[in-house]
């Protein structure tokens, strides 16, 4: 299989690049610079002597994308994993719009760019999958981290309709909530360890959830339960608490 992984310097999306490389897949690998994407290609290489091409890619710099997925020859793709994300500062955001574009933009706006042109070239041939790292975030507002759950959970709408839309058209596409996970995105941060996965279990979930087409996941299915408790928890109770 052709398979494009968006954000491949992520720990997610390293190690999603190190299943199928160890399958045989060809790999179009895009990350923000050059050295990064050298790192990757030349550690994949090493161990799984795979076919990798790399691309630079600025997940906002929205007028580079289109040229982009010319050079990647997208209809030639097989799966494409959308994993690049940006966190963010919560406090910083809500009193600098800048820190809050760049969550939105980063991850709603960029991901569109991206996804939406590849979401035509599948439906036209009838093929193809489409996997989107969402977050369990964006299930309910929290004071915590509103800002980044806000633009996960346009994220995980987008991937909704596009999904009722493509299914029409013989494509897949999977929301992926991955919950708590240990990365370099979360370094510091106080993580409970029955909430929190490892990124080399929860690239083996996604790959395996893909290759059955399933349509959402939770990488750890205990997240599922938290957030049907969050979710029903009553607005004048919600309101108290400090989540």
């Amino acid at each position: 299989m052709n398979i494009l992984i968006f954000g491949a310097n992520s720990d997610l999306g390293n190690q999603i690049a190190q299943i199928h490389a160890s399958q045989g897949d060809n790999l179009f690998l895009t990350a923000r610079t050059e050295v990064q994407l050298d790192r990757i290609k030349s550690d994949l290489e090493i161990r799984h002597k795979a076919e990798i091409q790399t691309f630079e890619l600025d997940a906002i710099d929205f007028e580079q994308h289109p040229q982009l997925l010319d050079r990647i020859e997208i209809s030639e793709m097989d799966r494409v994993y959308c994993v690049f994300g940006y966190l963010g500062e919560q406090e910083k955001a809500e009193k600098d719009f800048g820190e809050s574009r760049q969550i939105i933009e980063v991850n709603y706006t960029g991901a569109v760019s991206l996804l939406n042109p590849i979401a035509e070239v599948f439906a036209q041939k009838g093929a193809g999958s489409i996997i989107g790292i969402s977050s369990v975030a964006g299930e309910r507002g929290r004071m915590s981290n509103y800002m980044y759950g806000s633009a996960k959970a346009a994220f995980t709408a987008y991937l909704d309709g596009m999904r009722n839309r493509l299914a029409h058209k013989g494509v897949h596409v999977m929301t992926v909530k991955p919950g708590f996970m240990r990365t370099k995105m979360t370094e510091g941060l106080p993580l409970a360890a029955p909430l929190t996965a490892n990124p080399d279990k929860a690239a083996k979930i996604i790959v395996k959830a893909a290759s059955k087409k399933k349509n959402t996941i939770y990488v750890l299915p205990i997240w599922r339960w938290v957030m049907l408790i969050i979710r029903n928890v009553p607005e004048f109770i919600f309101k108290k608490l400090k989540l």
